[in-house]
Parts: C-alpha cells; structure tokens; sequence
C-alpha cells in the first residue's frame, strides 16, 4: 500500500516541514506504529482453521516464529515477551514498539523484511487466502523506504540489508546504481557481500572495519575483472598493482587516458590511502580515532569506483 497522499502531508510538505536532513538517534514513535501496520498487512496476525474450523499454525505464525526464535537467540534471552504466554507476533511487535535502542529496534525491521522478501514472497499467495493480506512485499519494501524518508531518518531496506544513507542524492546516484551492478553481476559476488558488510560496520558505528571492507570491496572488483579475463596478476596485488594490471590490458579507454591518469590519482590518495594510514595499521601508543565523515567518504568513493570499472569492463 503507497503512502496516502493525504491533505495534511501535502500541507506539511508545502510548509517545508519534513526533514530534509536525515538523523540515526532514535525512530519516532508514528514511525514504528506505521512499521508496524505494514508488518501486519503484509504477514497477517490472524489464527488460521482448518476444514474443520480446527485451529493450525498459520503462516504468519510461522513467519513470527522464526523472527522471535533468530532474535532471542542472537540476543541470548529465552523470549522477548513482556507478558508470561504472550504470542511470538505480540512479543516481536511490543518489543519492537517499546525497545529504546535503535539498533534492536532495526535488528527486528531488517529481520523481518528479510522474512518478508523471501517466505512470503515465496508463499504469496497463500499468504494472501490464509492471512486476507493486503500488501504484496514488494509493495511493503517500498512504503517501509518511503516512511523512512518522510520521518528524515536515515536508512533504507536494499538486497535485505538496513544500510545507512548519509546524502539522498549520493544514495540515489552512485550507491543504489552500484548495488544494482553488483547484483547482475555473478563474478562480482565477493565485491558485493563486501560492500554491503562495509555499509553495516558503518552503521553499528565500526567505522576501522568499514573502511577495512571498502578496500577489499574495492579490490574484490579489479581481481574479478583480471579473473574474467584472464589477465596475469598474483592474489597478493595491492589495489594499486590490480589497476596497473587493468590499465595495460586496456580497461580504460585511450582517448581517456589523461582522465584516468588523474582518476588514478584520486583512488591513490581515496580508498587505498584512507585504509592504510587509518586502517591497515598498528595504532602505536596513541589510539587512533576514525571519523564517521571519512568512512562516509570512503563509501561513496568505493561505490562511485567500483560503478566505473564496471561500466568499463561491460564496454571490453
């Protein structure tokens, strides 16, 4: 179901109100009602009867089960359960609506949306006979991301994963196009569980390890591109080397030589640099701190250079 476009969302768009910069303290509460509604309208809560008008465990059961179990189970509790006896759909849900941690509170989105994106996408229409859903999950993917936008805050469900968004124009432009590559591109598997596991260290905060995974993302792409075709190189190439590689063998275009060799340059001074000097190194006496605008950094700049090698390598 799309966002209603309702007389008071128009005023408050036309006044300015929704934010345009985006926050990662806390989910608003209308936020987490609404979460909700598309989690019932797409898996269901009602019990499910037999011929027989016997009760069975229906899907949405099933669904809700699973999420509970993979939650306590991570979390190292029995149940999430507020009440003794309560259901796992009410003890996901009330522990949804009620934790103050923002991270539990994504933990049980991006679980759930995984379940939503595969089991009842693969049961659809089963879903839709037991459970009267009215959502389709591609549907409830797309409303989730847009009530993430309307309430400014700054994540979005992509290829199962909650990533962090730091720029909508930078997402929208040179992240969701890479990840799109990345997904149509089999030999580029490592390069993309990479990449998406950069995205997560950054959002719990692990910004040494994001820009850890920046760097293998980034050299997972150009030891592909040798691998497809055959072009001589050593599993231990530096990212520099890999570019020498792909350089010779012609990845770049002549006539944008020039360009590249300055291109070159900044992934010299980008990716590679920013992971060894902040990274890839011992720490000494000193603990060393990471920035969480040079990780953003290190992101859009590994996205936008894996994108153009990329586009290269479709043009050879």
């Amino acid at each position: 179901m799309a966002v209603a476009n309702l007389y008071s969302n128009r005023q408050k768009e036309l006044r300015g109100e929704y934010p345009d910069v985006y926050q990662y303290e806390e989910l608003p509460n209308k936020f987490k009602v609404q979460v909700t509604q598309i989690i019932i309208d797409t898996i269901g809560k009602k019990p499910s009867y037999n011929q027989f008008g016997h009760s069975t465990v229906s899907l949405s059961e099933i669904s809700f089960r699973r999420i509970h179990k993979i939650l306590c189970k991570e979390y190292g509790v029995h149940s999430l359960a507020i009440v003794q006896g309560q259901t796992d759909i009410d003890a996901v849900l009330n522990f949804f609506m009620q934790t103050s941690s923002i991270e539990e509170a994504i933990d049980v989105i991006e679980l759930t949306f995984r379940i939503i994106n595969s089991f009842v996408r693969q049961n659809e229409s089963e879903f839709k006979s037991q459970q009267s859903t009215i959502q389709t999950p591609t549907d409830a993917i797309i409303e989730l991301n847009a009530r993430f936008k309307q309430h400014g805050v700054g994540y979005e469900f992509v290829q199962n994963e909650i990533i962090r968004i730091d720029s909508s124009f930078l997402h929208s432009e040179v992240v969701k196009p890479t990840l799109h590559t990345l997904l149509l591109s089999p030999f580029l598997e490592g390069a993309k569980e990479e990449f998406l596991s950069a995205h997560s260290h950054y959002r719990h905060q692990r910004y040494k390890e994001s820009l850890n995974d920046c760097l293998k993302a980034f050299e997972s792409t150009l030891k592909a591109i040798c691998i497809k075709h055959n072009w001589e190189h050593s599993p231990n190439d530096t990212s520099k080397r890999l570019l020498n590689i792909c350089l010779t063998n012609g990845l770049v275009p002549a006539y944008m030589q020039e360009q590249f060799n300055q291109f070159l340059a900044l992934l010299s001074s980008g990716v590679p640099t920013i992971r060894n000097k902040e990274a890839g190194h011992g720490q000494g006496t000193e603990v060393k701190n990471v920035s969480s605008d040079l990780v953003s950094y290190a992101l859009h700049l590994t996205a936008s250079n894996i994108l153009f090698l990329s586009d290269c390598e479709r043009k050879i």
